[in-house]
C-alpha cells in the first residue's frame, strides 16, 4: 500500500494535456482577481477526472475536467460536482470554493471547473497512524461531525432538490447492483452474493429518508487542517446524489470492518488499542449529532454497503477477464471481490 500511496501524492508532469494559453485567457475573463502567468501541473493518482494544480504568482487553484474522448452517458460529470460544491459552500459542510465553471468544450477540449486549492493533510491510513495516539480520536470526531453536518443540509434550501431521485434508495440500489452482478457472466457467480441478492430486497428497514449523500466518504477523500483535527475540505463528489443518509454513514463507518489492503480500513485492529473510538461509540456520536435515538438494523446497512462494493469489484473482475482492465490495481480489486462478498454475508447473518 505504501507504494500506491506515494504514487498518489503531489503533482507534476501533465499527462493529459490541453491548451494552457487558452485556459489562461478564459481565467482572465471569468475568475475574479486572476492574474497570470499561469503554471500547470497534473495531480498524481487515479482520479477518474483529470485534476490539475494551477499556480500564479499570487494564488493557486485546482482544475477538474472531463477526460477527453468518448464517455459513457452520465459518467465523469464534473459540472455536477461543481454544482454540489457551489451549493454546499455557504453551509457548514467544508468544501473548496468554486471560482468558475466552463461548459464550452472549445476552450480546453472538455468541460471543466476551477476551484480553490485547499492546503492541508490527506490521510491514506484509516488508523491515522501519522498522528500521535492521544490525538487520533479527535480526527475521527471531526469526520463524524462533518458527515453529520452534510446530512443535516436541506437539499431544497440549497437548490439541490432535483439532485437525485428522492425515496426508495435501497430498493433502487439493490436492484441496480443485483442486475449488474447477475448479468456479468464472465465474472461468474458467488454463493455469498447469490444469498445477498435474494435476501436484501425483503430486508430493507421500514421508513425512508432523503439527504444529500457523498457516496464515497472516506478519510482519504478529505483534507485536514495542517495542524488541527479539523476537516477543511471534503473532495471527490463524483458519486454524490440524493439518497438515504444511513447508507452514506454506514459506508463511511464500514472502515471499522474493511481490510486495510482493500481500501482505507481498520479491519482486524482493536480501535481502542490504537487510540480510536469503538464502532459503537462512533455510531453513538453520529446519532447524538443527528438527533437519533440509535440505528436499528445497523448490520443491514453494513451488509448493503459491502454488497454494493462487492458488486463494483465483481464488475472489475469481469473487465479483467475480458481484457478491458489489465492494470495491477484492477487485478487486485478483482481478487478482493470474494472477501467483500464474504463480509457482506457475515453482516447479513448478523441480522438474522
Amino acid at each position: 500500500m505504501a507504494a500506491e500511496t506515494d504514487a498518489n501524492i503531489g503533482a507534476g508532469e501533465v499527462r493529459v494535456a490541453f491548451d494552457a494559453d487558452a485556459l489562461e485567457r478564459w481565467m482572465r475573463a471569468h475568475v475574479e482577481g486572476f492574474a497570470g502567468p499561469l503554471d500547470v501541473e497534473q495531480f498524481r493518482g487515479g482520479q477518474s477526472n483529470p485534476t490539475y494544480r494551477l499556480t500564479t504568482p499570487t494564488a493557486r487553484y485546482v482544475l477538474r475536467r472531463k477526460p477527453p474522448g468518448p464517455l459513457l452517458k452520465g459518467a465523469h460529470d464534473v459540472l455536477r460536482e461543481a454544482r454540489v460544491l457551489a451549493a454546499l459552500w455557504p453551509t457548514p459542510v467544508p468544501v473548496p470554493q468554486v471560482f468558475g465553471v466552463c461548459e464550452d468544450e472549445g476552450v480546453i477540449g472538455t468541460p471543466f471547473y476551477v476551484m480553490a486549492l485547499v492546503e492541508g493533510r490527506i490521510f491514506w491510513d484509516a488508523g491515522f497512524g501519522e498522528v500521535p495516539k492521544p490525538e487520533r480520536a479527535a480526527y475521527f470526531d471531526a469526520m463524524n461531525g462533518t458527515i453529520a453536518a452534510l446530512h443535516a443540509v436541506d437539499p431544497e434550501a440549497v437548490g439541490l432538490g432535483d439532485y437525485g431521485r428522492p425515496g426508495n434508495y435501497f430498493a433502487r440500489q439493490i436492484g441496480r447492483w443485483s442486475r449488474q452482478y447477475l448479468e456479468d457472466e464472465a465474472a461468474g457467480r458467488d454463493a455469498d452474493m447469490d444469498a445477498l441478492v435474494e435476501w436484501l430486497p425483503d430486508a430493507i428497514p421500514d421508513g425512508d429518508e432523503t439527504a444529500i449523500v457523498h457516496g464515497d466518504f472516506r478519510c482519504d477523500n478529505m483534507i485536514f487542517h495542517p495542524e488541527r483535527p479539523e476537516v477543511v475540505a471534503v473532495l471527490d463528489w463524483e458519486l454524490s446524489t440524493l439518497g438515504h443518509p444511513l447508507a452514506d454513514f454506514a459506508y463511511h463507518a464500514m472502515m471499522y470492518r474493511m481490510p486495510p489492503d482493500i481500501v482505507a480500513g481498520l479491519g482486524g485492529a482493536d480501535p481502542r488499542a490504537i487510540g480510536l473510538p469503538s464502532e459503537a461509540d462512533y455510531i453513538a456520536a453520529y446519532c447524538r449529532r443527528t438527533g437519533r435515538a440509535g440505528i436499528a438494523d445497523w448490520d443491514f446497512y453494513i451488509a448493503f454497503n459491502f454488497f454494493r462494493l462487492a458488486a463494483i469489484f465483481h464488475g472489475i473482475k469481469g473487465r479483467v477477464i475480458r481484457g478491458t482492465a489489465s492494470s495491477a490495481h484492477a487485478r487486485e480489486r478483482a481478487a478482493a471481490f470474494p472477501r467483500l462478498a464474504r463480509l457482506a454475508h457475515q453482516a447479513m447473518e448478523a441480522c438474522r
